[in-house]
């Protein structure tokens, strides 16, 4: 198909142009007489005759008859063409056509150089008729005529035809009424598809347009009530329970997304929202959790925040190995003396560390290798492996503390006897601001040449461990002192056989690094004040107050 005019409007590029006019249909440039120069006639070649369709014949623009040249070498004037409106050239695909302008150039001696043109047709056989069939595209058109098609599908066709394509969205069929084209003009559609559109493509665009602004519109509307809206939240306290455990580091974000997955809360940002607002919100930490399910925000964060739905064993600092014992059997739902059956029965596979049990007298191989902390009692939690649990962070704990070498600075004979020192500390002081001072008095009592107590620690701690119980009445002096036990304190000089309680980290700080003071004696009046004393008679007047203060708090 010829490209008319090769340019971006509908009109011919520059004459001067070397692809000025079209180039056929046929494959090569069409030739053009040569221009004279200042005006004066052109030389013209002499055109074979060209095949011509007896079935076609345009009635508005009859083609042009020649007459054969006897020889392609012999040249003969062409007759003159027909030409339109402006003296333009134009092609048809059998010839080209020079239109003479109707005005003189005054600078060319009157004449137009361009208008000495003729055409000048293809060799024999060469330009076959295009135009010939029913679906050939119509002939070009003059260019006062021409239109630039705006769609694949439409052909070129004047002002007029235009004008009734596009009437069909005011309801109406054109000028031809009826929508059909004007009599005597050919058009490029097929004569079986009508020129009239129906409404149907306004109607897909309006709801495309539509689903796409109500489409951005709801997702618009979703983004914003999640970034600034009030975050998706449950109401009340939840029903039912839920074990969760929340792993060491975790942050209030991927909390609540571990809480939102096992149904517990709405929404993640509904938790953290409420840890922002919670005193203790900050301060949530890692473990297992029995929770509920459908729990609001706030709600979560209160069971949490304040421990009790904790799902953890916490060892307190001094608890005795019975106490641990009986709360792994309760935690774990487990009938009473299971754990205790457990360790002595295990104690050797549990990770006691080389040092420990070296007394053949101790009571519980595993008494203070439980180290106070919080254990988490996760589904698969079993008395084992709580107490191979506990083993390991005491092993850990001494051996960062080195109790080896400081037992041999202290004048201790081992690892072991250090550590019951830490539990002597623990027991007997009942506030952390003392245990500087009391880890002095145990050493000072274990001193040889002790003319105040003679090598005996004389503690009721011991007494009570060895009866296990806990009270301050433990008997008389007299009485106590006819008890054979390795653990009577009041019988026996020098240290028990073994720890009697599981020492926290600020005890056993305390028997590594005692308060340097030559105190024998001491006894707490109240939280705040604990009396120390050096001789017995001065430890007698403390203890007057100790009375005193016991009336007075019922006590």
């Amino acid at each position: 198909m010829t490209e008319y005019g090769r340019g971006p409007g509908p009109e011919p590029w520059h004459p001067e142009d070397p692809q000025y006019g079209d180039q056929g249909w046929i494959g090569h440039e069409p030739q053009q007489g040569r221009m004279p120069y200042g005006g004066g006639p052109q030389q013209q070649y002499p055109q074979e005759p060209q095949y011509q369709d007896p079935q076609y014949q345009d009635p508005q623009y009859p083609e042009p008859q020649y007459q054969q040249q006897p020889h392609p070498q012999q040249y003969q004037q062409q007759p003159q063409q027909p030409t339109y409106g402006g003296g333009q050239v134009w092609d048809t695909g059998q010839g080209q056509y020079l239109e003479v302008p109707q005005t003189t150039d005054p600078y060319a001696g009157g004449v137009d150089p361009y208008a000495q043109q003729q055409p000048v047709a293809a060799y024999p056989g060469e330009a076959p008729d295009l135009y010939s069939t029913a679906e050939a595209y119509p002939p070009p058109q003059p260019p006062g005529r021409r239109r630039v098609a705006t769609e694949p599908e439409e052909q070129w066709q004047d002002e007029e035809t235009a004008e009734e394509a596009d009437s069909f969205l005011a309801g109406g069929a054109g000028k031809g009424g009826d929508g059909d084209e004007p009599s005597g003009r050919r058009s490029g559609r097929s004569k079986d598809k009508p020129k009239k559109r129906s409404g149907t493509a306004c109607l897909v665009a309006a709801v495309v347009i539509i689903g796409v602004v109500g489409g951005g519109g709801y997702y618009g509307y979703t983004y914003l009530k999640a970034k600034f809206g009030a975050a998706e939240d449950y109401a009340g306290e939840g029903t039912g329970s839920v074990s969760i455990d929340i792993p060491k580091g975790t942050g209030l974000g991927e909390m609540g997304r571990i809480l939102k997955a096992h149904g517990v809360v709405a929404s993640a940002q509904a938790f953290v929202d409420a840890a922002h607002v919670h005193p203790k919100g900050g301060a949530i930490q890692a473990g297992s959790y029995a929770m509920k399910e459908h729990m609001s925000g706030k709600a979560a964060v209160d069971l949490m925040a304040n421990g009790a739905g904790l799902n953890a064993l916490d060892v307190i600092p001094g608890w005795r190995n019975v106490q641990v014992y009986e709360a792994i059997d309760k935690r774990l739902k487990l009938k009473d003396g299971t754990t205790h059956d457990v360790a002595t029965k295990e104690f050797k596979t549990l990770g006691l560390p080389d040092w420990a049990n070296t007394n053949p007298k101790i009571k519980d191989p595993l008494e203070g290798f439980l180290y106070p902390a919080r254990y988490d009692l996760k589904k698969e939690a079993t008395p084992q492996t709580l107490l191979k649990e506990m083993v390991a962070k005491a092993t850990q704990a001494y051996g960062n503390a080195d109790l080896k070498a400081q037992a041999a600075k202290l004048n201790l004979e081992n690892p072991l006897q250090l550590l019951t020192v830490a539990s002597l500390v623990q027991a007997e002081g009942r506030y952390q601001h003392d245990f500087d001072k009391i880890s002095r008095v145990v050493y000072n009592r274990l001193k040889p040449g002790n003319t105040e107590t003679y090598g005996l620690l004389d503690f009721d701690s011991t007494v009570n461990y060895m009866k296990g119980q806990s009270t301050l009445d433990i008997g008389s002096v007299d009485e106590l002192r006819k008890i054979d036990d390795p653990y009577n304190t009041y019988k026996i000089k020098g240290l028990p056989a073994g720890p009697i309680g599981n020492p926290g980290p600020d005890a056993l700080k305390s028997a590594l690094n005692p308060a340097p003071g030559p105190w024998y004696y001491f006894v707490s009046i109240n939280e705040d004040e604990t009396l120390f004393a050096v001789t017995n008679a001065e430890h007698n007047r403390n203890r007057e107050k100790y009375e005193e203060e016991r009336k007075k708090t019922g006590q």
